[in-house]
Order: C-alpha cells, then structure tokens, then sequence
C-alpha cells in the first residue's frame, strides 16, 4: 500500500517505450496558433495578452542585454505551467514531479546566467562574492560561504519545484483516499473531507501555476544580477 501511493511519480511505461517523451511534447499542440488572418480569436488574444504582461512585467528591471532571453524564458514559464496544470487531471503523469528533469531545467539556465556574468563583467560577479565593508578576518569564510550558496542555488530551484508538485499530488491522493475509505463508515465525515479534497485542489491549481512562475522569475532575477 505504501508504494502504491508512489505510483503515480513513476515514468509511465507503454510496451517498454517510456511515455515522458509524448507528455512532454503533447502540452504544446493544445497552444492555439496564430491564424494568418488579421484579427485573432478571443483564445489567442488572450494568450498573447497574458505572455505580453509576464514579460514586459519580468523584464521591466532588466537592462537592455538581458531582453534577449525574453523569448526563452516566457516559453519555458509556458512549458512549465501546461505541465504543472495538467498534471492534476486524473489518470495523468507530471513531468515535472521527477527532479531529473527539473534539474535538467535549472542548471543549464543558471549557468548560463553564470557564465553571461564571468564573460560580460568579470569583476562585478565575482564581486557578488564578497559583500562590501567585510571585515577582514571574515574575508575567508564569507566567500566559501557565498560560493557554496551560489551553486545550491540551480539545486534549490529545482528541488523546490519538484517538492511542492510531489506534495500536491501526494496530499490530494491521501485525502481522497481517506474519503473513499471513510464513506460507508462516516458518510458525515467522508463529505467533509471531499470538500476539504476540493478546497485543496482549487489550491493545487494555484500551486501549479505559481510554482512555474517563481521557477522563470528566479532565473530572471540570477540573470539581472549577471547582464
């Protein structure tokens, strides 16, 4: 019984053919295309209207050199939302609960953000690794300190995705487990506990999306302290 609360986390398996590849790839046929017509479709002004905001919003404290990576990021803000959303259907699989994956996310951006850094401005982001006014024999320890926090950064974005994704599914699956199993025996409190399992779910959805919004906005923050 113990796995089988897992089991949902595993890749799923179809013919020894992993499916994680078509979970990933699918998401992106259900984005409404530009028609090649004039005027747009209320879904699609929509969608132009929302990654219009989350850009010009993210971008807005950058300079001019960190614009380039505005078409990056908004797809991978996009990318992660599907996901995260559709996951919470029933009899789905969520990419992103494997951390295998969102670590493939993380570090390729952070260090990318690292590297623009020690490229463009070599001693501005080696400065970041010893706040000004240091007292001297805090010198040594301050930047090991620095250091190691600088690289758990790509670790803790994605850890904090995967997380807060796996606890999602995990408690909306013990709840409704409790529900089931206590309805025969208390109807009174299996009804409860389903409208406990709803409240959490609209909560779910909620989670889904902030957590693929901090995931971009972090990156663009690491990015704004290197351009």
């Amino acid at each position: 019984l113990n796995l089988s609360f897992f089991d949902q986390f595993m890749s799923p398996v179809l013919l020894g053919i992993p499916l994680i590849a078509l979970s990933l790839i699918l998401p992106w046929l259900l984005f409404p295309t530009a028609p090649t017509r004039w005027v747009n479709n209320r879904l699609l002004t929509l969608q132009g209207w929302f990654i219009n905001r989350f850009t010009s919003q993210m971008f807005m404290p950058m300079n001019q050199g960190g614009h380039k990576w505005a078409l990056i990021l908004a797809s991978l803000m996009m990318f992660l939302i599907t996901l995260n959303m559709l996951g919470l259907l029933p009899y789905t699989f969520t990419p992103t609960t494997q951390l295998s994956m969102n670590m493939g996310f993380a570090v390729p951006m952070w260090l990318a953000t690292v590297l623009i850094g020690m490229r463009n401005q070599p001693t501005a982001a080696l400065g970041h690794l010893l706040p000004e006014g240091t007292p001297v024999p805090l010198i040594p320890v301050l930047i090991i300190i620095e250091t190691i926090s600088l690289f758990i950064r790509p670790l803790a974005l994605g850890v904090r995705l995967t997380a807060n994704l796996t606890a999602g599914h995990l408690l909306m699956q013990l709840i409704a487990t409790a529900a089931f199993v206590l309805l025969p025996l208390m109807p009174a409190v299996a009804i409860t506990t389903a409208a406990i399992l709803f409240l959490l779910t609209i909560l779910e959805v909620a989670v889904a999306m902030i957590q693929a919004y901090v995931f971009v906005l972090l990156l663009s923050l690491y990015l704004q302290e290197n351009v």
